[in-house]
């Protein structure tokens, strides 16, 4: 199961609400790093970093993977 493109409610780096607060390191950070947070439901994600890329799993809403 692949992660649609939803509205993201959660920042996929801090899990913080997305529509509140400022999220520029977070961006910044995510240019280098995969997410931790699903920006659906705010659960913890496991991510596995491996040298092709990465991909992070929610339990609800599925894979989601470093783009090609």
């Amino acid at each position: 199961m692949t992660m649609t493109t939803e509205t993201a409610n959660w920042c996929d780096r801090c899990g913080e609400a997305a529509a509140t607060g400022d999220h520029d390191a977070c961006r910044a950070a995510r240019a280098l790093e995969p997410p931790r947070y699903c920006p659906q439901c705010r659960r913890r994600m496991k991510v596995q970093v491996l040298p092709s890329g990465w991909s992070a799993v929610c339990v609800e809403h599925g894979t989601h993977a470093a783009p090609r």
